[in-house]
């Protein structure tokens, strides 16, 4: 087609990519570098399938943008030319600032949320572009007058939700993850600038609820996959205390060797100029390599890592008993002749919190036959998805179970 450039996507077939902007920008080199960014981390010690990119994910992002658009301009919904293509580009870019291993290393190796980073790459390809993008960054901000589009790109049922669930789900096998998009598009509306689901759509959000709560449970918290993200962020941490990362690629050895007293006095050009040069295969070939470090502990974390030889891991509902987590301590001391500090480290406490579906702020709108509007919270059946789930987890490494 002229004017089209044609991507085949696994999850929805044939994604159109308009030339011009929105192809310059998915060819531009930070978009790019999502290819070498995973979408799930470390999820694939636990799903081998589970090794697809931030590029997919975002590719899929902007088609579901991209359809949306074409669903509530059918229903007479006014939105322009440039409003239609600034909402694309935010739901293209929204991810762009993640780090290595997607979420794994945020704040612990780069010393910002992967949102900040985000809003400081499209400032940068704001000011490369003359201004282009200065509604794309209204939009992602939740600036923009037509609240619709800040909600298809950020919202409780937003674009980006649909496709990470039904990604998620295909790559890492785990079928129960899936949720009919196509249905949640068709349903869409607008009423005062807000976004509305038809309330037919019912059904179908209850399942988009329940199934992002599975998938929290089953693939992104798994315990697996949180004991192999502290391993990475213990190494890490121990590389950086002792000052010896001869290892590292050039970048990755700017993000170790970075002190960061206040987030002022981040210099954050140059932290831009070296986020650009990272992602996962620096990771990797540091990995490699620390496998054969003088450093016992250092050599220690990363054979675990390579060879799938993780820290035990428990979880339960109640918190650990605190004098039971204060022997383990004491004994990882004695064990890997270690600091307190990095004993904490190793023997690792933490509550996670989950919830489903947020009633206090902005809801999912549900708009009834008869044209009213409703909270999705006061029409379908969310009881069980609206409280605060907490789960408690404690890993220690596998030589001190047992010692006493």
């Amino acid at each position: 087609m002229p004017g089209i450039k044609i991507l085949n996507d696994p999850i929805y077939g044939f994604v159109m990519i308009p030339k011009g902007l929105i192809l310059s920008l998915m060819d531009h080199a930070w978009f790019q570098r999502l290819r070498r960014i995973k979408q799930l981390g470390l999820s694939y010690y636990v799903y081998p399938g589970a090794v697809h990119s931030r590029f997919h994910h975002a590719v899929g992002v902007f088609h579901l943008m991209s359809q949306a658009i074409d669903v509530l301009r059918q229903k007479g919904v006014a939105i322009q030319k440039e409003e239609a293509q600034a909402a694309q580009i935010a739901a293209l870019l929204h991810d762009v600032g993640h780090g290595p291993f997607s979420h794994v290393l945020e704040n612990s190796l780069v010393p910002l949320e992967h949102e900040q980073l985000t809003l400081m790459i499209m400032d940068a390809l704001n000011r490369e572009l003359n201004g282009s993008l200065d509604l794309v960054i209204e939009i992602f901000k939740g600036n923009h007058p037509k609240k619709f589009l800040c909600e298809l790109v950020a919202g409780q049922l937003d674009v980006d939700r649909m496709d990470y669930l039904n990604r998620d789900s295909f790559y890492s096998g785990v079928v129960e993850g899936t949720i009919g998009y196509h249905r949640l598009l068709t349903m869409m509306d607008v009423v005062d600038n807000r976004l509305v689901f038809e309330e037919k759509a019912g059904l179908s959000i209850e399942n988009y609820l329940a199934a992002r709560r599975l998938m929290y449970w089953q693939v992104y918290m798994h315990k697996t996959s949180l004991v192999a993200e502290q391993m990475l962020e213990l190494l890490l941490a121990r590389c950086k205390k002792l000052g010896r990362h001869d290892f590292a690629s050039p970048a990755l050895d700017y993000f170790i060797s970075l002190q960061v007293e206040t987030p002022e006095s981040l210099d954050r050009s140059e932290l831009l100029m070296q986020f650009q040069k990272i992602d996962d295969s620096d990771i990797e070939m540091f990995l490699k390599c620390c496998g054969s470090s003088n450093d016992a502990l250092t050599s220690y974390l990363a054979k675990g890592l390579l060879q799938r030889n993780f820290f035990k891991i428990h979880m339960q509902k109640i918190p650990f008993d605190d004098a039971y987590v204060a022997e383990l301590r004491s004994n990882c001391i004695k064990q890997f002749n270690c600091s307190s500090a990095e004993a904490e480290q190793m023997v690792h406490l933490s509550k996670m919190e989950f919830l489903a579906y947020e009633t206090k702020h902005s809801e999912i709108q549900i708009r009834t036959k008869q044209g009213s509007i409703y909270n999705a919270s006061d029409c379908l059946k969310l009881d069980h998805l609206c409280n605060v789930e907490e789960k408690y987890y404690l890993s220690v490494p596998r030589e001190l179970i047992g010692v006493s």
